[in-house]
């Protein structure tokens, strides 16, 4: 009799990101926040705001606190295999999480008392659905805008045993507010220019994983957080499964488009693959190669 496999498969999470984007005399920044050392994912690592979807998610209540339907919200994820509530549960997920991390809420009239009302529930121990119920407040789903979506390769360079699928999305910095890290999750935060933190990373101030990287060598093309709304509503969210393979005695991470990865074609801009050498993941020919 064939023996059965004894590694189980590891499950696929739903999460969701956002790169909050606001404009400088520098040219577009993003925030990005460094995740507390301890963290099971990405431990001190600068990333974008975002986690996995929970099961409340999908549980709120899409009439009263959504600004458009489920269904249209389903539409601008271009995703045939999954349902219309989980479409929906993804966005809530999204705000939720910048909400917890940052204390930026993307909801309509959450300025001025409504924010500081929501931030002293959230404080009291108040859970995220119940906090929206409390002060009647609808989320401001059209400020995001999908840009990317990210499959976790079988075998990850970082954090292994979790994979995840997740959905990138581009939104403007909301006016009025100021963002402030959790200090539990998030232990610094920075408003950084896309070259700006690439060269930090290259110096070895900061540490990033791959979507973060590719991300911001995306973003840094754009003059404008205009400029990078208008590309995401001019095309479907780009989407990267990442191959990983053995590469001059090293590891290194295909996307689509390089000769290694089953996806012949491009799907984004940027490096086709990034090798790891030493801690540091980068592209074949170098810094340069992020801007080709």
């Amino acid at each position: 009799m064939q023996a059965e496999p004894t590694d189980a498969p590891v499950p696929i999470r739903p999460a969701a990101t956002v790169l909050i984007c606001r404009d400088s005399a520098a040219g577009p920044q993003v925030l990005m926040i460094q995740r507390h050392a301890s963290s099971d994912v990405h431990g001190g690592s600068f990333v974008f705001p975002g986690g996995k979807v929970d099961a409340a998610d999908a549980r709120l209540d899409a009439a009263a606190h959504l600004d458009q339907p489920a269904e249209r919200l389903h539409a601008q994820l271009c995703e045939e295999d999954i349902d219309v509530a989980t479409a929906a549960a993804i966005h809530v997920g999204a705000v939720r999480e910048v909400f917890e991390e940052c204390g930026l809420l993307f909801a309509h009239e959450a300025g001025g008392s409504g924010l500081r009302q929501a931030a002293a529930l959230a404080a009291d121990g108040v859970a995220f659905n119940e906090m929206l119920g409390r002060l009647g407040l609808r989320l401001d789903t059209r400020a995001l805008r999908p840009w990317s979506r990210w499959v976790t390769p079988l075998l990850a360079l970082s954090s292994p045993g979790k994979r995840f699928d997740t959905r990138f999305f581009i939104a403007k910095a909301p006016v009025g507010q100021d963002a402030q890290h959790d200090a539990h999750e998030a232990v610094h935060s920075a408003w950084l220019r896309p070259r700006a933190a690439l060269e930090s990373y290259w110096r070895g101030d900061i540490v990033l994983a791959a979507p973060q990287i590719m991300s911001l060598a995306h973003l840094g093309r754009y003059d404008s957080v205009d400029a990078m709304l208008a590309e995401a509503a001019s095309r479907p969210p780009c989407v990267v499964r990442p191959h990983n393979f053995e590469f001059e005695d090293t590891r290194a991470t295909a996307y689509p488009g390089d000769e290694r990865h089953p996806e012949r074609m491009r799907v984004m801009p940027g490096p086709l693959r990034l090798v790891l050498r030493g801690k540091r993941l980068e592209p074949p020919g170098g810094f340069d190669e992020l801007w080709r």
